[in-house]
């Protein structure tokens, strides 16, 4: 199983980007998939993250720090997760990392713990200028 993230760089305070995150080996269509960062000097710090079920009503959960701004999406007939960030600030700057879980779970604790995702990407670095 092999995760890929896209789409990082350089924007201004205000602007937006949009990162991907492309699955390969598994087919992640009803698992968490989440996006955590890591600010210089910082610990991991999660982001975001999107579940796709019949059994909960709400989809997606963001940390309060993004929410409003980012918004993170799932396209399951290509196997990837996109998370759209608007508004970016430049304490927005961090690599950027999508996981996914092999397991099910949808409590908002669950989100958060980067130990509940097994298969991790790359990170892609965003920065953001003031």
């Amino acid at each position: 199983v092999q995760l890929q993230a896209s789409g990082g760089g350089l924007a201004q305070a205000g602007g937006s980007l949009r990162l991907s995150c492309a699955a390969s080996g598994r087919t992640f269509s009803t698992y968490p998939v989440g996006w955590f960062r890591q600010a210089p000097g910082k610990d991991l710090e999660f982001v975001a993250a999107i579940v796709w079920s019949d059994d909960w009503s709400g989809s997606a959960y963001y940390a309060d720090s993004v929410k409003g701004r980012f918004t993170i999406s799932r396209d399951n007939t290509k196997n990837t997760v996109d998370l759209q960030m608007n508004s970016l600030e430049p304490e927005d700057t961090a690599v950027y990392f999508c996981a996914a879980s092999g397991t099910k779970f949808y409590t908002a604790s669950a989100f958060q713990t980067k130990s509940r995702y097994d298969y991790w990407g790359r990170g892609t670095l965003v920065t953001v200028s003031s």
